[in-house]
């Protein structure tokens, strides 16, 4: 069993990127890298280890690096100004910065093109056995694999709260899906996206990823690799690219998340504080795509449940993605282990990429919610699992809505 992982760009052998090799290759220490906007530094803890403070520009144009922080990069073995100035093109895997209170995603604008978005769709190696077998507790029978059916376009007219993620892992460039949901301290204006732990953060060997951004109705008139090589920025982001502010997932994936096996995995959620790459009028996120989805903390049971919705943009084979894709399912129930949630589980296709895509069913009071995203599943992609979101996930979602109450 795996999670449902982010995908890389480590593309051996592929044309290199033409237009923007060159521009990015010529500024990688100057303009380009420079930390043109807000970066989320260290804060006082608010009660969910989701510590963070703005930081200033120095008199050279480049974000200053406040000392708490500029102390905690070194005991990690990193040089601040490098960091600031690009180290993330040469990433050393074991300089991760992973406590809740190291999450810095300063905007670097114009870094995702619409060739890195687009190329940002390979997985990575991570094979594993399908065996279930040492599963305790409650696990129904396996669903019988639901083929995943492409979102009518334009996306965002049936999907508008549904998106790609974007980000750099040490071996390359990576996605997930995301969804925006509701923000109680900010209504109507919400600039909070949902997705999975381990598209933000790496578990308990790694860290957090790094220039995590959020991209709306990506390529929303569902057009092919070929078309989008010549496509124009605004239409495979016709939203705009929203940066991860702050990100926060449970303290149980930082410390038990794993790449294979399913650990952490039923408490495999994360939400994100967003704002725009560019000036978005004022707008918040939610104004600006029209919709966002309340999350349900106490959502029904499986028997309760008719039927959920599972959405996201599967980039492993035989997909490419480019493409929004979405399975419907009655769920079931998968324990991994003993005295750990229930997970939920339902038939489904996608494959590496959907990992973070929202799960919706009807809640008890007869609307649409976000009650699960999607985590684990089988090498042989015929099955999808998420977490029962529960008073650990209300705990994550709440501390990033206080954060930014009223702002």
């Amino acid at each position: 069993m795996r999670p449902i992982r982010p995908t890389d760009t480590a593309r051996r052998g592929r044309r290199v990127r033409r237009t923007r090799s060159t521009a990015l290759a010529a500024t990688a220490i100057t303009a380009v890298l420079a930390l043109t906007a807000t970066a989320c530094g260290p804060e006082e803890d608010n009660g969910g280890g989701s510590p963070s403070a703005s930081t200033d520009q120095g008199s050279d144009g480049k974000v200053a690096i406040p000392d708490d922080l500029k102390n905690r990069l070194k005991e990690h073995g990193i040089d601040p100004d490098k960091w600031r100035d690009g180290e993330w093109k040469n990433w050393d895997k074991d300089k991760w910065l992973r406590e809740a209170r190291d999450f810095v995603n300063p905007v670097i604008e114009g870094l995702w093109d619409p060739d890195r978005m687009r190329e940002a769709d390979k997985p990575p190696e991570n094979p594993v056995d399908n065996d279930i077998s040492g599963d305790e507790g409650v696990t129904d029978p396996t669903p019988a694999p639901v083929r995943a059916a492409g979102v009518a376009t334009p996306y965002h007219d049936n999907a508008p709260e549904s998106g790609k993620l974007l980000f750099d892992g040490p071996q390359g460039s990576m996605v997930c899906s995301a969804t925006v949901v509701k923000d109680p301290a900010n209504p109507g204006r919400s600039n909070m996206v949902w997705t999975a732990g381990h598209c933000v953060h790496a578990g308990k060997k790694g860290g957090w990823y790094r220039n995590i951004a959020f991209v709306p109705s990506y390529n929303n008139d569902g057009l092919s690799q070929a078309e989008l090589e010549a496509a124009p920025r605004e239409k495979i982001a016709p939203y705009g690219v929203w940066w991860g502010r702050w990100a926060q997932t449970s303290q149980q994936w930082i410390e038990q998340g794993a790449s294979v096996g399913g650990q952490g995995a039923p408490y495999d959620f994360a939400v994100l504080h967003v704002t725009p790459e560019k000036g978005a009028g004022g707008k918040s996120l939610e104004e600006t795509v029209g919709s966002a989805l309340p999350v349900d903390f106490d959502a029904p049971a499986v028997p309760e449940i008719d039927g959920m919705t599972a959405t996201g943009y599967p980039a492993a084979p035989p997909y490419d993605g480019q493409k929004l894709l979405r399975c419907e399912d009655e769920p079931g129930r998968l324990a991994l282990r003993e005295g750990q949630p229930t997970m939920y589980r339902i038939g489904c296709t996608m494959t590496g990429g959907s990992s973070g895509g929202g799960w919706v069913a009807t809640g008890r009071d007869g609307k649409p919610a976000l009650v699960s995203n999607t985590s684990i599943g089988p090498v042989t992609a015929g099955w999808l699992a998420g977490p029962r979101l529960g008073e650990e996930a209300e705990g994550v979602y709440r501390a990033v809505s206080e954060k930014y109450a009223g702002r």
